[in-house]
């Protein structure tokens, strides 16, 4: 049993409604291309637990709907709410999921289950609610900031793609709202990062800083240093890479010191997002503080943790007091837009 307890450094939300003396099933989810993953929570006096979990490859269902019915008809209690976590901007409780050429909406859910509390949200905004599960030990803070900082806070998650959250706070309370800011324009500041937007309008037309700042994003900027800049490739490298996960493959030789094109690719993959994390903080002005969440800052903790990327995230025009006010921190937890997607189900009305 995990029990949430607000944390100075952490968002202050609205609390969850429920009974007293009562407990209260969520059916919470993460829907991703790939996979997708179920839970289902007891939400009593406080408190959120696992009850059971599970997980589905995403494309061996017709639709989301059948995933959801398959959860259910596991047994154990029935759910009273369900909220889901999705890779999409959502509009008018309907999302076109692009990589599974779908479309879900809340109201195919509350037919196929009978259930009528159901909410679909950004996941980003589901992994901004999973904030306020997380305990000190999921955490890993770069830079502490000011003590005791209120305001705005802003959460940036490179993983597959590139996600941004902002969390509004209105002197109370946070309330967290998605963006796809990922998918603006990346601003080049160097002659290396002209000839890289170069490059990536050749290969996309568009170049967003999700082309830069992802997993793919690793192996685009490695394939530019490659081809564009012609830096050594060492057949071990190239014979691990073909064996393996590109991205991962890279970031690791990177930490380990051992390849040039590597230790070049991820200098810059950390510059790069270090001045996104900049503008999104200077946009939002979340002096509250800034989460880097997704699967690939927890996995690069070392690189983070060097200096650079506080260097380059301090390069920020004129507003060198407001960027060193706000605290910096890593979200170590993987399942926090699910967590997130079960603290929103407590707050639907049934």
């Amino acid at each position: 049993m995990q029990t949430i307890k607000k944390q100075h450094y952490l968002p202050r939300f609205v609390a969850p409604v429920y009974e007293q003396g009562k407990e209260l099933y969520l059916l919470a989810g993460d829907l991703g291309g790939t996979k997708t993953n179920l839970a289902l929570f007891r939400l009593a006096e406080g408190d959120f637990d696992v009850v059971r979990e599970d997980k589905y490859a995403s494309r061996d269902y017709a639709s989301f709907s059948e995933i959801i019915q398959h959860f259910i008809s596991q047994g154990g209690e029935k759910p009273q709410r369900i909220c889901i976590g999705v890779a999409g901007p959502v509009v008018k409780g309907k999302v076109e999921l692009t990589n599974l050429s779908r479309e879900l909406s809340e109201d195919e859910i509350r037919q196929a289950t009978g259930i009528q509390a159901v909410a679909l949200i950004n996941d980003l905004e589901a992994t901004a609610y999973g904030l306020a599960t997380l305990s000190p030990g999921q955490l890993t803070t770069l830079h502490r900031g000011a003590a005791d900082n209120n305001g705005n806070m802003a959460i940036i998650a490179p993983g597959t793609g590139l996600g941004m959250a902002g969390l509004y706070w209105d002197g109370k309370h946070h309330h967290p709202f998605p963006t796809e800011g990922g998918h603006g324009d990346f601003a080049p500041r160097t002659e290396l990062d002209i000839s890289l937007l170069r490059y990536l309008q050749e290969k996309y037309e568009i170049a967003s800083w999700e082309r830069v700042i992802s997993g793919p994003g690793i192996v685009t900027i490695y394939q530019f240093l490659r081809d564009i800049k012609e830096m050594e490739v060492p057949s071990a490298l190239a014979a691990e890479m073909a064996a393996g996960d590109d991205a991962a493959v890279i970031s690791k030789a990177a930490m380990e010191g051992k390849v040039a094109i590597c230790v070049k690719t991820m200098e810059l993959f950390v510059r790069y997002l270090a001045r996104e994390s900049c503008n999104l903080v200077l946009k939002m002005k979340s002096t509250g503080g800034l989460f880097l969440g997704g699967g690939i800052p927890p996995k690069i903790a070392r690189l983070l943790e060097t200096g650079e990327f506080f260097h380059h995230y301090m390069q920020g025009d004129r507003m060198a007091e407001l960027l060193t006010s706000v605290p910096i921190h890593i979200v170590n937890n993987d399942k926090s837009a699910l967590w997130g997607a079960a603290y929103y189900a407590g707050l639907l009305a049934d």
